[in-house]
C-alpha cells in the first residue's frame, strides 16, 4: 500500500518564465518546468527520488506540521 503525504512546496516564476519548485522538507529537493504542470510533474519525480534516501524517510517521519503559511514581504 502506498503512503499519502501532504508536503509543502514553494513555486516561483523566474525571470526567464520558468516555474521553479522546491520542497523544503528535503535538502536539495527542487526542479523547474516551462509550465506549472511540467514543474509539478517534475517535483513529484524529485520527491520520489528523495524518498529513496534513508535520511529523507527519517525527516518525513518527524514532519507533522499543524499549519503552514507562506507570504511575501515587501522590503525596502
Amino acid at each position: 500500500m502506498k503512503n499519502n503525504y501532504r508536503l509543502p512546496i514553494l513555486i516561483e516564476k523566474d525571470e526567464d518564465g520558468f516555474y521553479v519548485v522546491e520542497c523544503p522538507v528535503f535538502s536539495g529537493c527542487y526542479t523547474q518546468g516551462k509550465t506549472m504542470e511540467e514543474a509539478l510533474k517534475n517535483i513529484r519525480e524529485v520527491i520520489a527520488l528523495c524518498l529513496e534516501e534513508k535520511e529523507n524517510k527519517d525527516a518525513l517521519k518527524n514532519f507533522h506540521p499543524q499549519e503552514l503559511m507562506f507570504s511575501t514581504l515587501s522590503y525596502a
